[in-house]
């Protein structure tokens, strides 16, 4: 599972990397949570980043349930199930990041965030794929979801799955209409452990109005209730 993870880089950043136009109000972002409107690349529109909503929209997510089922979708089911064929098959996106966060269980209570990150903390992409929709209201609305898969031995320390990151010289490929299914299916891979590092965070990542650049910062290893813990 990949329940947050952060965007600190600018604009002008974001835009080399990708190749693509953004906003011009564009803000770093630290702790990116489901149902927040944040960038992605789409398949329809490569040369220029679209504002999604990360699993479902805020009208939504007072329906935890349902929330917490849709913020991402299983690599190795994604081209089989109903619900995500068609999204894998024509709607696939980019998810520009710098890091994620995961929570390492250590007994029945104790939970302690880690971030994972690039080596040298340059910007990657997960993959992911989006839907469109018409709200209650009668407007358009945009959700993606990020796809997981089996971890490396890093993240596996501290959870069972991880998001898929794709290799930049993938991220054309991903995006292509042409590409068939089994590239793509061959691209859901993980990511290799040598090119990531880790470490742990403040527990103020856990609260998603705390969206500043703290919650980057390596401290030692405290439980969700901001106690110290020789468990890290």
């Amino acid at each position: 599972m990949c329940g947050r993870y952060s965007l600190a880089k600018s604009k002008l950043e974001l835009e080399a990397r990708f190749e693509a136009e953004m906003l011009d109000d564009f803000k770093p972002r630290y702790n990116i949570a489901p149902t927040q409107l944040v960038p992605v690349v789409t398949s329809d529109s490569p040369k220029g980043f679209s504002y999604f909503y990360w699993g479902i929209t805020p009208q939504f997510a007072k329906n935890k349930p349902v929330s917490q089922k849709l913020i991402n979708a299983r690599s190795e089911t994604v081209a089989e199930k109903a619900s995500f064929r068609n999204a894998f098959k024509n709607h696939r996106c980019l998810v520009p990041a710098d890091g994620f966060y995961e929570w390492k269980k250590v007994g029945k209570k104790m939970k302690i965030p880690y971030r994972f990150t690039m080596m040298d903390e340059k910007l990657f992409s997960f993959a992911g794929i989006w839907e469109e929709f018409e709200t209650q209201e009668g407007d358009i609305a945009h959700t993606f979801l990020i796809l997981t898969t089996m971890p490396n031995n890093l993240v596996g320390e501290v959870h069972d799955r991880m998001p898929v990151i794709l290799p930049s010289e993938q991220e054309e490929k991903w995006l292509d209409s042409q590409t068939s299914e089994e590239e793509l299916l061959g691209m859901l891979s993980t990511y290799p452990e040598e090119q990531m590092i880790s470490y742990t965070v403040s527990p103020m990542v856990n609260q998603v109005a705390n969206d500043t650049p703290y919650v980057l910062r390596k401290t030692m290893p405290m439980d969700q209730f901001g106690n110290y813990t020789l468990f890290g």
